[in-house]
């Protein structure tokens, strides 16, 4: 049956397509780790979406003709094959499902459309016929044409995850915005974020004669690889490893001097304790948990973290000293925009790329494994995975005879043929440290390298500029001139032309060593700021959409239609956030703000 209507499908003529369903799997924290003595914890935010299915790496890229991506977004329309009863459906406690639906296109009876097919990684356009549409079962059971969304439907699917928060706490911090668009199904990256408030001991200690407390905030996002588990761990854990460790840290600072704070050292060393930690637990004590058990149900879910990986960007901002500290283990990447006196920002890199391609991390690797030529190889450790510092990815960390443990008695794989003196990839973070200028408009994009893969660092800043001159945030945000806030600073002139207000370095696109953004090139886009556009009210989901093409219509719609697992080829897992800095009174807490979120998503802080 199924050959047959591969057969009717390269003859027809006409069809008319629709769209897919789609299956979202929210993961539910159930376990919150309990609050640290001293800490009193404000807020708590984090989400994993995603279905049982793991597809190939968020690692692995695959190069195609620029003729293959013009021809998809030319035409707008994309077919695939999956054998449905190769998808099942989580059902563990920890779990909720949720299904997601766009409207159907109706499509005019007897017109033809011209698609692209896809069938053993070829193309090839023919048109199909409108006498019956081609469907498919979805995971709740039910069929939906397939065809390229519209301008309207894909702004819809930018938005459906996006997020947007006024901090009105009155310490440094404005507002931040989130967004997330999935490749993977389910979507391999995470993200979390987390307010605690400190204790009046810690808050004196840290200025003299003060009694009041302060802020400890964190935003993280972590970008998943070989499957979801670590990604969504690390959401529901990471924040409370690191700030236990600041907490002793702070605690026996206080105990030696009442006066002192700790140095920016042992406050380094204690966020790095925290990560080692964390995947300490991941990759070893997972393996101690799943003997004890002694059941492949319960290996499968000690293990999965380990077997899986994930890279880790988490942010460290205290309100007193406005130190905003960043933890990069792998590709993931910060940026810092500041505006310059002449009204355009400058882009700040706040971590390096941590990958089998740096050089900086290639020495190092060479350095800890001598003898071992291909320890990276063709920028990938051991010649396969190209971030070098992660959480999981145990197949890189544990002995050769664990490996062969966990295969026999639990499930896995052989271990690597070059696996000699493991470990090969560490946890351990780069740890930079940068004050804040909230008087400034500082603000911050933290977002995994999906983005970069798209846009520079330049381009990033230049965007958030552009939409703050027509999204104004904080206390001027209600002038009745839209892009006040932003002229304020620029001495009521507004920018005469189309181009990104940003100062663009010399060398390598100011990249300062970071890697050039491949889906350019895949894509055969031309750099110019004339491609860029001003759509949206959340600053995260305005970068996203210009990283799919801004005012290409076409190719955002294209590109946003692909469906799971083809997408991966053309754009990755995508999660971006941008924290505003900026003064203004204490007015209550941390709120939704309605008009930046999608309406499922945006509920209260508690």
């Amino acid at each position: 049956m199924r050959r047959a209507a591969d057969r009717l499908l390269r003859t027809a003529k006409r069809s008319s397509l629709g769209r897919l369903n789609t299956i979202r799997v929210t993961a539910i924290n159930a376990n919150r780790p309990q609050n640290d003595i001293g800490l009193r914890s404000v807020s708590s935010l984090g989400k994993n979406y995603g279905s049982s299915q793991t597809f190939q790496s968020s690692m692995y890229l695959r190069q195609f003709s620029a003729a293959a991506i013009v021809s998809i977004v030319a035409s707008g329309l994309w077919y695939y094959r999956k054998v449905p009863d190769q998808r099942r459906e989580v059902s563990d406690s920890t779990t909720a499902t949720r299904v997601v639906s766009y409207s159907t296109p109706t499509f005019a009876e007897g017109r033809g459309q011209r698609s692209p097919v896809v069938e053993d990684d070829q193309f090839f356009v023919q048109e199909l016929a409108s006498s019956g549409p081609i469907v498919k079962p979805t995971e709740v059971q039910s069929t939906s044409p397939h065809a390229m969304l519209t301008p309207e439907e894909a702004t819809q699917k930018l938005r459906n995850l996006q997020e947007s928060y006024l901090v009105l706490r009155g310490r440094g911090v404005l507002r931040y915005d989130i967004v997330q668009l999935p490749s993977n199904n389910p979507i391999e990256d995470d993200h979390a974020e987390k307010l605690m408030e400190t204790s009046p001991a810690i808050a004196l200690h840290n200025q003299a004669g003060s009694s009041t407390t302060s802020d400890w905030m964190f935003w993280s996002v972590f970008d998943g690889h070989g499957g979801w588990t670590t990604s969504a761990k690390l959401r529901q854990v990471l924040t409370s490893y690191v700030a236990r460790e600041l907490n002793a840290t702070y605690k026996a600072s206080i105990t030696t001097s009442p006066l002192v704070t700790p140095s920016a050292a042992s406050v380094d060393a204690a966020i790095k304790q925290g990560f080692l930690k964390c995947d300490h637990d991941i990759v070893h004590e997972s393996i101690i948990k799943a003997q004890k058990a002694n059941t492949k149900s319960a290996a499968a879910d000690f293990l999965g973290p380990a077997l899986s990986g994930s890279c880790a960007l988490l942010s460290f901002y205290d309100s007193r000293s406005k130190d905003f500290r960043v933890a990069c283990t792998g590709d993931s990447r910060a940026v810092l925009g500041r505006l310059n006196p002449n009204g355009t920002w400058t882009a700040q890199p706040l971590s390096e790329d941590q990958t089998g391609g740096t050089p900086s991390e290639m020495a190092r690797l060479r350095s800890e494994h001598p003898g071992e030529p291909n320890v990276v190889s063709h920028g990938r450790i051991l010649g396969n995975l190209e971030p070098s510092r992660a959480f999981g990815d145990a197949h890189y960390k544990w002995a050769r005879d664990i490996q062969d443990t966990v295969k026999k008695n639990w499930f896995g794989r052989s271990p690597l043929a070059l696996l000699k003196t493991p470990p090969y990839v560490t946890a351990e973070p780069v740890v930079t440290t940068t004050r804040v200028m909230p008087d400034k408009g500082d603000f911050v994009v933290l977002a995994t390298d999906g983005l970069w893969e798209m846009l520079t660092n330049e381009e990033v800043v230049g965007l958030v500029g552009r939409w703050l001159e027509e999204n104004p945030v904080g206390p001027k945000a209600t002038s009745s001139t839209p892009s006040s806030w932003a002229q304020s600073f620029l001495g009521g002139k507004a920018r005469p032309d189309t181009s990104l207000p940003v100062h663009r370095l010399q060398g390598v696109n100011g990249q300062s060593g970071q890697r050039n953004p491949i889906r350019r090139q895949q894509w055969d886009i031309k750099a110019g700021d004339e491609r860029f556009v001003v759509e949206d009210k959340n600053a995260a989901t305005h970068l996203v959409r210009n990283a799919l093409g801004g005012r290409d219509r076409d190719m955002v719609c294209g590109l946003l239609t692909l469906p799971s697992p083809y997408s991966r080829r053309y754009r990755d897992d995508l999660t971006v956030e941008v924290i505003f800095f900026g003064e203004a009174e204490a007015c209550g807490d941390v709120v939704p703000n309605v008009e930046a979120s999608a309406p499922r998503t945006a509920r209260p802080k508690l």
